[in-house]
């Protein structure tokens, strides 16, 4: 049986990265924490069905461990204000049709005033769930007693067993980003050496739109990792990962803007020249070359970005510092190809610029040097704020710092080079 091997090594595969999954992986954490609640309050609370429990524990629980800490907390709040909201209207008016009423009015005012934030919504609801329940007057401390198990087993099951860090899944979601705009631009590359219907253009133009929804994608993967890199002990340097990724995906989320600036310009440059090609064919395969170039750089500038280790990093720094370089030769070409044909025709001068404009602010924002300061920049102004915050705690950090390993940044961690992120 010569094939059964690598069918299973893909089913293991396949398997290995479901795994990985956020939604699998809190699917499986939120159950476990649940039902150990759930047991756990069976022991202590007089309540035959002590349901409380598991259902505090499914909201404490969270895809991660800064999170499960920052909306626990405000979950359990909500939960214990609703709970003792309806204790003091089941012993003076009981359940009614108005009291419902007035209960829910109270709970959304007394959860704005609680500052349970986005959690108002459930003071309002364990509220009414109490109020329903016969005998709320004795059963109604069980409920506290079950909501607080659940909240103590969350914050436990997330603080022994901490949550997996997300910045692998993030860089992934990041170079998909910089890959669909590297399609985009070659297709609007292919279209400069032809004669291109304004639809087509168009088309490529809202495409560049689009690209603001996965923006938005990639920037929610992003929140993630950076929350799973916040008080996570298995990270040493998470302030600096999340610097190295949250500038990357700025930078390429301004080329995005840029890239829809050009599809603009080749848009308008379609409508003026419906019968003809949009540039003589050597203007036209010098900034196709161009645009190949610059894509071709921000799939490196990605991978850049997302580089697990030194060496990765290295190549990953190399390969963009060629790809920029080329990117700038071919430049160099296409200007003085367009000067030349605007010498002799003047036709839409000013979208020739343009053009080129766009194409130099994307090479700007992945210069190395560039980044490198924009890096250097961010990691003052954390450290700035975090000294702010914390003057005291900063100082003592900063008196054992210096009686320990090395020069470091004021933040606690390495001063970057250009390069990556040191994935983990």
């Amino acid at each position: 049986m010569p094939d059964a091997r690598p069918r299973r090594s893909g089913a293991v595969d396949r398997l290995l990265r479901r795994s990985r999954d956020p939604v699998v992986t809190q699917t499986l954490r939120s159950s476990a924490a649940a039902t150990l609640s759930y047991v756990v309050a069976l022991q202590l609370s007089s309540e035959p069905v002590p349901l409380t429990a598991p259902l505090t524990a499914l909201l404490v629980v969270q895809v991660t461990l800064y999170s499960t800490l920052t909306t626990g907390i405000r979950r359990v709040n909500a939960v214990v204000v609703g709970v003792l909201i309806a204790i003091g209207f089941s012993v003076l008016v009981g359940l009614s049709w108005w009291s419902l009423g007035l209960v829910i009015i109270a709970a959304l005012v007394v959860g704005r005033l609680a500052r349970v934030e986005e959690f108002v919504p459930e003071v309002a609801i364990s509220a009414m769930l109490v109020l329903g329940v016969t005998q709320v007057a004795d059963t109604a401390w069980d409920r506290v007693l079950e909501t607080l198990i659940g909240a103590v087993v969350g914050l436990l099951f997330n603080t022994v067993l901490v949550p997996p860090v997300w910045v692998a899944s993030a860089g992934d979601s990041i170079e998909d980003l910089a890959r669909r705009m590297r399609r985009l631009l070659l297709g609007i590359g292919d279209e400069l050496t032809r004669t291109t219907p304004v639809e087509r253009a168009a088309e490529k133009l809202h495409e560049a739109r689009r690209l603001d929804n996965d923006v938005a994608e990639v920037d929610a993967a992003l929140r993630q990792a950076e929350d799973s890199l916040r008080l996570n002990p298995r990270v040493k340097e998470g302030l600096l990962n999340r610097i190295v990724l949250r500038t990357g995906l700025d930078t390429l989320e301004i080329c995005a803007v840029v890239l829809r600036v050009i599809a603009r310009t080749v848009t308008d440059l379609a409508k003026h020249r419906r019968d003809e090609d949009l540039f003589p064919r050597r203007v036209g395969s010098a900034l196709q070359d161009v645009l190949g170039h610059v894509a071709d750089a921000m799939v490196s500038f990605a991978v850049l970005v997302t580089s697990g280790d030194s060496g990765n990093a290295d190549a990953a720094e190399a390969r963009l510092a060629g790809d920029l370089s080329a990117a700038r030769a071919s430049r160099d070409t296409a200007a003085d190809l367009l000067l030349e044909g605007v010498q002799r025709s003047p036709r839409q001068w000013q979208l020739h610029g343009a053009l080129l404009t766009e194409i130099d602010r994307i090479l700007d924002e992945m210069d190395l040097d560039h980044r490198s300061r924009r890096l250097m920049e961010e990691l003052d102004r954390h450290t700035r704020e975090q000294r702010a915050r914390r003057p005291r705690l900063s100082a003592l950090r900063e008196r054992a710092r210096t009686t320990g390993r090395g020069p470091r940044g004021g933040d606690g961690t390495r001063r970057p080079a250009a390069s990556g992120s040191g994935r983990r």
